[in-house]
């Protein structure tokens, strides 16, 4: 068992499933079944041994492991983007179990654990080491270096459930979001934001450079989307800025670590898919839940699981 100061989250065993695992002194844990060993390495859980897929977004978030996070920012622009794209109240999450499923460098973990709430924050990639640096010191946060398709969470673990920009970058959208639905609690609430088909239609130019610069060595590419710092300026022209944006697009984010960075986080991941608003509805519903709402923002919807 995992403890925090709001709630106890169980925990299995991913070669056996065993519930009975044993918390060692370094605070890892062995399963007393099959003998398995989970290591706790800079204050993340181990659940993996490599990063998979996920690796560039390692490489990001230890980069830009503050630029986001409004304690070291001194804004609340990832406060009002996790309010937006929920569409929870913070005051609800004091006293809840939280799972953030893929939390990069801990960005929106800061919000629900200064919320209250009793965060636990997974990620594939090294990227959770940078979260647990910015927020390890906090008694309601644990980390979890695991695999969104083989969650070492008992079923019915959590209250609410979020995942804000990260399931369009697995392998499979739709399985990985029908796997968090199982660990929310009878009346749980569970939000996700993936990007929009319609969002990207206009910026076909990434699509056609993607193949080529996902592949390139992380630093190489990192140094090339720097040029979306000054290419910003031509994006902002009338009629040149709508064309240069089609060809060659990059964030327009009015600071330029933030569009450095975004440029860097579009053309870099092995996956991006796109998703239509119909899609991602027919997952809330093929997974049971009720109270099916789609927000503001595309695509980002939230849902309950049934009581019953």
């Amino acid at each position: 068992m995992v403890s925090s100061t709001a709630t106890r989250i169980a925990l299995k065993c991913l070669r056996c499933q065993s519930p009975d695992l044993g918390e060692r002194r370094d605070g890892g844990y062995d399963c007393r079944s099959c003998q398995a060993s989970y290591p706790k390495v800079k204050g993340v859980l181990r659940f993996v041994g490599s990063e998979h897929y996920a690796g560039s977004f390692g490489y990001q978030w230890n980069r830009f492991s503050k630029t986001q996070l409004d304690s070291a920012n001194h804004s609340t622009r990832s406060r009002d983007t996790f309010i937006e794209k929920t569409g929870w109240k913070l005051e609800d999450l004091r006293g809840k179990s939280v799972l953030d499923a893929g939390c990069g460098m801990g960005r929106f973990a800061e919000i629900a654990a200064d919320a209250g709430a009793d965060v636990h924050a997974i990620d594939l990639s090294s990227a959770v080491e940078a979260a647990a640096g910015n927020l390890g010191s906090r008694p309601n946060m644990t980390f979890y270096q695991a695999d969104i398709f083989n969650l070492p969470f008992a079923e019915g673990s959590f209250d609410y459930i979020y995942s804000l920009g990260v399931l369009h970058h697995t392998p499979d959208t739709r399985r990985a979001f029908l796997g968090l639905t199982k660990l929310l609690k009878p009346g749980g609430r569970i939000t996700i934001w993936v990007y929009s088909h319609r969002a990207f239609r206009y910026y076909f130019g990434s699509e056609l450079l993607r193949p080529l610069t996902s592949r390139l060595p992380k630093p190489l590419l990192l140094s090339l989307c720097r040029v979306a710092v000054p290419l910003y300026y031509v994006h902002k022209l009338p009629a040149v800025g709508m064309v240069s944006t089609m060809i060659l697009p990059t964030s327009h984010d009015p600071d330029p670590a933030w569009r450095w960075l975004d440029t860097f986080d579009w053309y870099s991941p092995t996956f991006q898919w796109k998703h239509t608003h119909e899609e991602v509805r027919g997952w809330f519903a093929e997974a049971g839940l009720t109270d099916i709402t789609s927000l503001p923002f595309p695509e980002s919807v939230t849902a309950v699981r049934p009581l019953r």
